[in-house]
């Protein structure tokens, strides 16, 4: 068995690649659109599966925008998306400098929340070992749901 990518669905391309490209970092490796189907296929890679990605067609995230506009909840909903990053303070820094809302900071050193503009859930784990617990992150509290 070999993991080849989640898909989730978007509202808006421009928005969620925003998101996804310039504050988390990923790269676009192909895009499929379906003029009968009425649907845009996009996939991202993380920065460290991007040749993986194009020579793989994996590890990948599909983003799914259908043409015609609905509203995704219930059943198509799912928990989270996980990714593993060099530092967790910098990404996380990084990511509220871009005007991300850090949902569960990191303040063990190891693990943090965010969401997408589509309410997508990011768990964000430390390469390695955790970090030294530091301040600010070891006392922010949690903002709105994760």
């Amino acid at each position: 068995m070999r993991y080849l990518h989640t898909m989730v669905r978007v509202t808006n391309i421009e928005d969620s690649l925003d998101f996804y490209c310039n504050k988390m970092g990923m790269t676009e490796v192909r895009r499929y659109e379906n003029e009968k189907g009425r649907f845009t296929l996009i996939f991202l890679a993380g920065s460290d599966d991007v040749e993986a990605g194009k020579a793989n067609a994996a590890p990948l995230l599909e983003l799914t925008y259908n043409w015609d506009p609905e509203t995704y909840t219930g059943g198509r909903n799912f928990g989270h998306l996980a990714y593993e990053v060099d530092n967790i303070y910098e990404f996380c820094e990084n990511l509220q400098n871009k005007g991300v809302t850090i949902n569960r900071p990191p303040r063990d050193g190891r693990m943090a929340f965010v969401r997408s503009p589509d309410n997508i859930s990011f768990e964000l784990l430390q390469k390695g070992e955790a970090l030294e617990i530091k301040e600010p992150w070891a006392s922010m509290p949690n903002t709105g749901e994760w």
